[in-house]
C-alpha cells in the first residue's frame, strides 16, 4: 500500500490492484491456460471432481504420481472471485513430470461466499485430502502453492495440520487497501476479516514458506509479498523471498508450469531443509 493511500483518488486505488489493465496480455493468457488446461484434465481424468463440500465449486482436481510422492496443492486466483480450478491445471504439468503429485482445490467464489467462508472451504478441502487423498494416490508431504488471490490462501493454509509447507505466489497479504478498491463490491470486506484473515496481521505459522513474485508486477503486490517476507523473518522463519525476473503477474505462472522452472525448484526446496 501507498504511503499516501489515503490521498489517492478511488481510480488510483483501483489502478493500484488492477492486474487486468497493467497487464492488457493477461486475459489472453489466461484463456490459453484453460484451453491448455482441459487437455490437461482430459489427458488425466481418473480422480477429477471429487467432492469435499455441498457445492460444485467444492471439489478436488487429483493427479497422483508414484505412491508416496510429496503433493503440491494448487489454488487458483482471480481476486477470490474469479475463475476456477479447472483452468489452473495445466499449470502442474511440470509438477507432474518431476515426480510430484498434484492436486487443485476449488471454492465458492464472491458474492457467493464472503473471503471468511472461501479460507473455511479451503481448510474442509485439507481436512479432506489428509482423510480421503490416500484412496486416490496422494499420500506424501504437501506444500500448498497460490497464486494471487491464491497466495492468499496458500498463506493462511500454512496453519493447516497436514500442511508441510507454502509457497504463495503474488499474493495479498493486507485486505485493509482492498475495501477502498472496486474489488470490495463483491467481496464486502468487514474490520473482523481484515483483522483476522490478513496474514501481514497474523502469527507466523513455524513451518518453511517462500514467497515469489514478478518482477514487473503491481508495486502494491511486490510490497505485500516482500513485507510478509521481512515479517517472517523478523521471526526467525524459515523460507526464500524470489522475485521472478522480468515476469509480470501472470507470466510469472510460466516458472510454475516448467518442468525447469524456478517456482518449481523453489517449492521442491522447501521439503529440503
Amino acid at each position: 500500500m501507498s504511503d499516501d493511500w489515503g490521498g489517492m483518488t478511488r481510480a488510483a486505488r483501483d489502478a493500484a490492484y488492477n492486474n487486468s489493465a497493467a497487464c492488457p496480455e493477461g486475459p489472453a493468457y489466461v484463456e490459453a491456460l484453460r484451453a491448455a488446461s482441459a487437455d490437461f484434465r482430459a489427458r488425466h481424468p481418473a480422480h477429477l471432481d471429487l467432492a469435499y463440500g455441498s457445492t460444485q465449486r467444492e471439489a478436488w482436481d487429483l493427479f497422483p504420481n508414484a505412491p508416496g510422492s510429496d503433493c503440491l496443492v494448487f489454488i487458483h486466483g482471480g481476486y477470490w472471485q474469479r475463475n476456477n480450478r479447472e483452468g489452473a491445471a495445466a499449470l502442474m504439468e511440470g509438477a507432474l513430470a518431476t515426480g510430484w503429485s498434484a492436486a487443485l482445490p476449488g471454492y465458492v467464489l464472491a458474492p457467493d461466499a464472503t473471503v471468511t467462508a472461501i479460507v473455511a472451504q479451503i481448510m474442509a478441502a485439507l481436512d479432506w485430502l489428509a482423510l480421503h487423498g490416500p484412496a486416490h494416490g496422494i499420500g506424501g508431504r504437501i506444500v500448498v502453492a497460490g497464486w494471487s488471490a491464491g497466495g492468499h490462501l496458500a498463506a493462511m493454509a500454512l496453519s493447516h495440520p497436514a500442511v508441510t509447507a507454502a509457497l504463495p505466489i503474488s499474493g495479498v497479504f493486507e485486505l485493509g487497501p482492498i475495501r477502498d478498491t472496486y474489488l470490495n463490491e463483491k467481496l464486502a470486506l468487514t474490520d473482523a476479516e481484515v483483522a483476522t484473515l490478513s496474514p501481514l496481521r497474523l502469527p507466523a505459522p513455524d513451518k518453511p514458506m517462500a514467497l515469489a513474485y514478478g518482477s514487473a508486477e503491481l508495486p502494491a503486490l511486490v510490497a505485500d509479498s516482500r513485507r510478509l517476507h521481512a515479517r517472517r523473518a523478523a521471526m526467525h522463519r524459515p523460507g526464500a523471498l524470489l522475485p521472478v525476473p522480468h515476469a509480470d503477474h501472470f507470466s510469472v505462472l510460466d516458472a510454475l508450469r516448467s518442468p525447469n522452472g524456478a517456482l518449481l525448484a523453489l517449492a521442491r526446496s522447501l521439503l529440503e531443509g
